[in-house]
């Protein structure tokens, strides 16, 4: 151990000594220097570099320091080795070149330090190690005849390689126990010329060299017989020939591209229908020995066929396959056709089932379709039709079948060459049509529509048919008996709606069908339902109603309506089912104008309707007629209780509005003298008054005597006397009792010639004041003065007779007309005075009335 460590200080010292012995004399640029100089360094690896001061003992190892471009190395990274020499130790990461610096730095501020001489570095060049070659592949073409001299060659380059440090590539070919042939390159391929032709038979040794400056690595090697790398022209003159005997094949002829002598090949064989590009190729088994025809079999009649040929190399593992030959076309002949695609069309009605048999062209028509013909199950000679060149089906025929009844029908299609097999179709009574499928799920993905469903449980299950329906669009599919999960095969258009059914059939007898509703693509509608309202609106509500969007502006299932009404800032709305055609807005105001639009939505997008505008009414349906109603009866009402008021009070509004007054002109007391009493007659029914005088009524000239009454009675007659119209004092406004003769007072008022009769009534009450009751005393005058003279001049004395005196007036308050002459008597008979205002009244017991005649103004 102690000698290798003496070694490795003795090649150590040995390396300075060179490294000074290199640097100039004392005189010279710089007193550092870096070993090793320029150095190529691998990626991922440390690199170790020593500075050395030379000519200067101003500075040590300890001055020196270590810069990896502008970072300084820690010091934990350096190795002294000596007093004049400082190694660094850095590891070498990222692609990029860097400067390594050694610095040094001022020992002793009593000298200056020169840094210009105290710098030396070096560039870091760093790379990866080349990395073997992979994949080697070579390959000689054909030329015109016979093999190109030029092989050319190509493989996988590995490995990583920087700016710095590129790596090249040499292509090595020995031709065993001959010449070697190389070509170098710094791609991935490279070509290799033999000069005179190409060595068929021979064996090849060929490799790939990749070098760099860090090293050099070959690849694997590849020694093979030369026609392992040859790749020839596809076969010429390729022919395809149609026989009319043989509808379902073709016969394929060529001819060898390469003589045999230089290559023995093999072909490989191609065709598909013409336009499609899915080919089918023909087992290599069948054209593996040296063949120049081929026929193509199990064809379909009347088909144009594609075909093509590529040979290569016949030695298994040897060359490469040529590119195809030219597209080589023909038809097959004709054949009878194949059974036709029969289907139905049922509508249901109320008179029973209209049933249309429709069908496709045969699966395989064998040639151009030129008719149907159909036979019901009771027909024995089929009926032709024509096919028809519009749609994608031609109606064979349409029948009106009962729900109890079943049909089954059979149809053929014809072509040029014959008649087709009978495909039949039986429709079952509704009352015995064989069960649906379960659980029908239709989704769109991929830009298919997708069906999946859960079969019935029947072992007389043959096959399904998935039928779709838009508009007048009708197309179906056949699936067999053991799918679960199918995609529509027809052209489907986006934004519309499809029907889809997916009906079973039970030995061609059909099931009922399970059906869904499905688009390819949903959008927003074209369109909006517009809105209007339903008669006039309310006063507080407006009844909106719509048509249902047609099928073609839905473009998408209609997930819901929006409706939106606005009066002026304030906006509302409203969201209903897709099935509604109608709404009432309420809770709005009155003789406002309101703006309306609807929102139709999908899963996609949303389309809003017009406006439309309309104003709430200022009342309400009735709300007028019900407040004239209102008032009419509030008024009918206060005429009705006013009308039975005035029943019920009817005797109190005749006294006030209509006072009785008594008649004088009717009256007989001037006839009547108690003397000579008249001769009793029974009363009559007119012209008798009866006058009740009341000395304490309300409209009496003698306020102060309101507590006594003065009744006036005859023994002989009563009578009720009405007002005549005569005015008195305002003791008289109410009916009195009065005192009357018989009707004969008329006759003796004739008998006294112009006399007219006066007489006064004094009546005692129960006492004025006090006094003693007074009798009543009658006293009867006769007079030849005027009627009612004593209104005229109320101070004239009367005539004599029956103890009357002068008159004078009761009270300074007398009526319009003075009549009567009311007044209060004394013990004697007498007239009293009547109070005058201020007084407390004079005590008077008894009033005296005289009734007088009316004169006429």
């Amino acid at each position: 151990m102690v000698f290798i460590m003496a070694s490795a200080a003795s090649l150590q010292l040995l390396l300075l000594a060179c490294v000074a012995s290199s640097l100039p004399a004392s005189g010279g640029d710089g007193h550092l220097l870096i070993a090793p100089q320029s150095p190529v360094l691998e990626i991922g690896t440390n690199f170790t570099a020593t500075c050395v001061i030379a000519d200067t003992d101003r500075v040590t190892a300890d001055d020196l320091s270590w810069n990896l471009s502008r970072t300084t190395v820690p010091r934990d990274q350096y190795a002294k080795i000596n007093e004049s020499a400082l190694a660094v130790t850095v590891p070498v990461v990222g692609e990029k070149s860097e400067w390594l610096f050694c610095l040094g730095r001022k020992a002793s501020p009593n000298f200056h330090l020169d840094r210009s001489k105290f710098i030396h570095g070096i560039l870091l060049t760093k790379g990866y190690r080349p990395v073997k070659p992979e994949n080697v592949s070579c390959q000689a073409v054909q030329g015109v005849k016979y093999i190109s001299t030029t092989l050319r060659c190509s493989w996988a380059a590995a490995g990583r390689q920087t700016s710095g440090v590129p790596t090249s590539y040499t292509l090595n070919v020995a031709v065993i126990s001959s010449a070697a042939f190389n070509a170098s390159t710094r791609g991935n391929e490279a070509a290799v010329d033999f000069l005179t032709s190409f060595p068929n038979h021979m064996m090849l040794d060929i490799w790939v060299e990749a070098h760099n400056r860090l090293g050099r690595v070959e690849s694997e090697h590849l020694k093979e017989e030369a026609g392992w790398f040859v790749k020839t022209n596809p076969p010429s003159d390729v022919q395809v020939v149609s026989e009319r005997s043989f509808p379902t094949s073709l016969l394929i002829n060529w001819t060898h591209p390469i003589p045999k002598e230089y290559v023995r090949l093999t072909y490989q064989i191609r065709f598909c229908p013409n336009g499609s590009e899915s080919w089918t190729y023909v087992p290599l088994v069948d054209t593996a020995t040296d063949i120049q025809s081929f026929r193509l079999q199990n064809l379909r009649p009347a088909t144009v066929y594609v075909s093509q040929v590529s040979c290569k190399n016949a030695r298994e593992g040897h060359g490469y396959w040529s590119a195809w030959s030219a597209n080589a076309t023909a038809a097959t002949p004709e054949d009878r056709p194949g059974k036709p695609d029969l289907w139905r069309i049922v509508s249901e009605g109320d008179d029973g089932r209209l049933v249309q048999f429709i069908c496709k062209d045969p699966v395989r028509p064998n040639g151009r379709i030129t008719g149907f013909s159909i036979r019901l199950q009771d027909q024995k000679v089929p009926r032709p039709v024509n096919r028809s060149e519009s749609g994608s089906f031609t109606v064979l025929q349409r029948l009106r079948l009962a729900d109890g009844k079943s049909v089954k029908a059979f149809a053929a299609a014809h072509n040029a060459v014959g008649k087709s097999a009978e495909a039949s179709l039986v429709i079952p009574d509704k009352a015995h049509e064989p069960p649906p499928v379960a659980e029908l799920k239709v989704w769109p993905q991929g830009g298919r529509l997708w069906l999946e469903w859960t079969p019935p449980n029947s072992s007389s299950l043959s096959e399904y048919v998935v039928q779709w329906v838009s508009g007048e669009q009708t197309d179906w599919q056949r699936e067999n008996r053991t799918t679960r999960r199918t995609a529509i095969k027809g052209d489907l258009e986006r934004f519309v709606c499809y029907n889809v059914s997916v009906h079973p059939l039970y030995s061609g007898r059909t099931g009922r069908a399970a059906r869904a509703e499905a688009f390819l693509e949903q959008g927003a509608p074209l369109e909006a339902p517009a809105v209007r309202l339903k008669g006039k609106p309310g006063h507080n509500e407006a009844e909106l109603v719509w048509k249902e969007l047609p099928q073609r502006s839905r473009r998408g299932f209609i997930t819901n309506y929006t409706i939106f009404y606005t009066s002026e800032t304030t906006t509302h709305k409203v969201t209903l089912p897709a099935d509604a055609t109608s709404y009432t807005l309420t809770s709005l105001t009155g003789n406002t104008k309101y703006d309306t639009w609807i929102v139709a939505s999908t899963v996609n997008g949303s389309t809003a309707s017009f406006n439309h505008s309309f104003t709430t009414l200022k009342y309400a349906p009735g709300e007028m007629e019900g407040i004239v109603v209102g008032v009419s009866l509030g008024f009918l009402f206060l005429v009705v209780v006013t009308m039975l008021l005035c029943a019920y009070k009817k005797d109190a509004i005749k006294v006030n509005f209509w006072p009785r007054i008594p008649d004088p002109g009717e009256s007989t007391i001037g006839s009547w003298s108690p003397d000579y009493p008249l001769k009793a007659e029974p009363p009559k029914e007119s012209g008798v008054s009866v006058l009740d005088v009341d000395a304490c009524d309300g409209k009496s000239v003698f306020e102060e005597d309101k507590a006594g009454c003065l009744p006036l009675k005859k023994d002989k007659y009563l009578s009720e006397e009405h007002s005549s119209g005569i005015g008195g004092s305002s003791c008289m406004s109410s009916p009195r009792q009065s005192v009357s003769d018989s009707d004969e007072g008329g006759d003796m008022a004739d008998t006294t010639a112009g006399t007219v009769q006066y007489s006064s009534v004094v009546a005692a009450n129960n006492g004025y004041k006090g006094q003693a009751p007074q009798q009543a005393v009658f006293s009867r005058s006769e007079s030849t003065q005027p009627l009612l003279d004593s209104e005229e001049n109320a101070d004239t004395s009367l005539q004599d007779g029956g103890g009357r005196g002068p008159r004078r007036p009761c009270s300074d308050q007398q009526g319009a007309l003075e009549a009567l002459d009311f007044c209060p008597l004394d013990e004697d008979g007498e007239r009293q005075a009547t109070p005058t205002d201020g007084q407390e009244g004079a005590p008077a017991s008894s009033y005296r009335l005289q009734l007088g005649g009316y004169r006429p103004q």
